[in-house]
């Protein structure tokens, strides 16, 4: 199994509908790219995130999985909203079966 975690900071200027919309959209690649096992986003509440405001969990079941999902024209329009929407962004990706 592959796990590809973002984590990521949302401008202090943006919408509060624009990253409601932002958060949709992710969560709507569950069902619109073929491979994705599960998805998971949401607002972190914690003090211990160090800046970063939300998360993003996807998990697929090879590495191929992950770089169609990368590819995919859907995920492309997502990352593009997320790069307007945010100032800082971690991605770590790995496979927890080798």
């Amino acid at each position: 199994m592959v796990d590809h975690l973002v984590l990521f900071e949302v401008k202090d200027d943006a919408q509060v509908e624009d990253v409601e919309e932002l958060l949709s959209r992710l969560r709507g690649l569950r069902s619109d790219i073929p491979n994705v096992v599960d998805l998971s986003v949401g607002e972190n509440f914690s003090g211990r995130a160090k800046g970063y405001t939300h998360g993003l969990f996807v998990r697929f079941q090879t590495p191929d999985d992950l770089w169609e999902y990368l590819n995919h024209p859907e995920h492309q329009a997502v990352a593009e909203k997320l790069e307007t929407l945010t100032t800082d962004r971690l991605v770590v990706d790995y496979d927890h079966d080798r």
